[in-house]
């Protein structure tokens, strides 16, 4: 393993953010290279601790002979976000200074150029820089994930739609519940930026190439177990793919789970400012007109509480960690069998 640092340079006098990057070397040209990163949304830190797990197991495969494609890790994609504490919260999804999500507005580049990337020494805030520098990263690897979570919520990937159902052997390793496929954009996320360069060029070089947004269920959802059996799936995949050999591990059994459109899924809001009340939890199946939410506003009072019901047949993906929401807050993910009457182009959250 080798292990670099990436400076990034503050904002202002004085100050910087150091980035790690781990290099499992492989020995074959011609296997996959994979990319991993977490930690993007800084308060996000499920991936993290998948990846504690999974870098001992690639030591190993480095050691033994059994990698065959190089391995680039980040272990934590944005040490600004990272940082960033108020109050005794840790916010880690918004740039305090410029108020933009750390997974939005990434470059999008028509070719894996790294030339059309920004420096450092560019004249650009901290966060554009630490974009353009994790995209840069992640050029020249087939399969690139980002690992993230959710509030609260099942294990489920996004994935780029022309790239679907050729990688759905990822969403088999990491025992996922869902896919949601996206098309046209997800507003520059992370994702969208790699897979650009590939997808806007000629059409065999999105062949074999995986390139998804993981979610490792919510926030809350970091204990040993789940790092351990996170770390296992992400190691199923590489061994999948022919990243490392290991015999030991059994071939994947094909994705079965939901995979839907992005368009399919409704983003449940809140009518109204109040307590919540939820009556559904992630994994429950919902019909239409079945209740989801209450939402107290006036507790105790006659009419003083808003019930929001399911608005089609479906699954419910995630809900809210917190218990009080402003009006038009989203609550909860629906994955429904048709299109969303509330759908809209780009990413389903700002």
């Amino acid at each position: 393993m080798r292990k670099s640092i990436e400076v990034i340079r503050g904002n202002s006098p004085g100050t910087e953010w150091r980035l790690s990057v781990l290099t499992f070397e492989g020995r074959s040209a011609d296997a996959p290279r994979a990319y991993l990163q977490a930690a993007l949304h800084g308060n996000e830190l499920p991936g993290v601790a998948a990846l504690h797990m999974l870098i001992p197991m690639l030591r190993d495969a480095e050691r033994d002979g059994r990698l065959r494609g190089t391995v680039t890790v980040v272990p934590h994609a944005n040490p600004i976000g990272l940082g960033q504490h108020l109050f005794g919260e840790h916010l880690g999804r918004f740039a305090f200074g410029s108020r933009t999500n750390f997974n939005r507005n990434f470059p999008l580049l028509a070719a894996p150029d790294p030339s059309a990337l920004i420096d450092d020494a560019a004249s650009a805030l901290a966060e554009v820089r630490l974009k353009a520098l994790l995209v840069r990263l992640s050029l020249g690897h087939e399969l690139v994930l980002d690992l993230h979570c959710d509030d609260e919520g099942l294990s489920y990937i996004y994935a780029p739609a022309p790239l679907w159902p050729a990688m759905s052997d990822l969403a088999a390793a990491l025992g996922c519940e869902a896919a949601i496929l996206w098309d046209k954009s997800s507003d520059g996320a992370f994702e969208e930026a790699a897979a650009a360069p590939y997808l806007s060029s000629a059409q065999d070089a999105a062949a074999g190439r995986v390139v998804s947004t993981v979610e490792f269920r919510g926030r809350a959802d970091v204990s040993p177990d789940l790092a351990r059996a996170d770390a296992e799936g992400l190691y199923r995949f590489l061994v999948a793919r022919g990243v490392l050999v290991d015999d030991r591990v059994a071939p994947l059994a094909p994705y079965t789970a939901v995979a839907a459109p992005i368009d399919h899924v409704d983003m449940v809001a809140a009518p109204v400012a109040g307590t919540i009340l939820y009556h559904v939890r992630p994994g429950d199946r919902v019909a239409a007109g079945d209740a989801l939410v209450t939402v107290v506003t006036a507790p105790g009072e006659d009419d003083g509480a808003v019930t929001v019901t399911a608005p089609q047949d479906g699954l419910i993906l995630t809900r809210r960690a917190h218990r009080f929401t402003r009006p038009g807050d989203n609550l909860l993910k629906l994955v429904g069998s048709r299109r969303s009457a509330t759908a809209r182009p780009g990413a389903l959250e700002a």
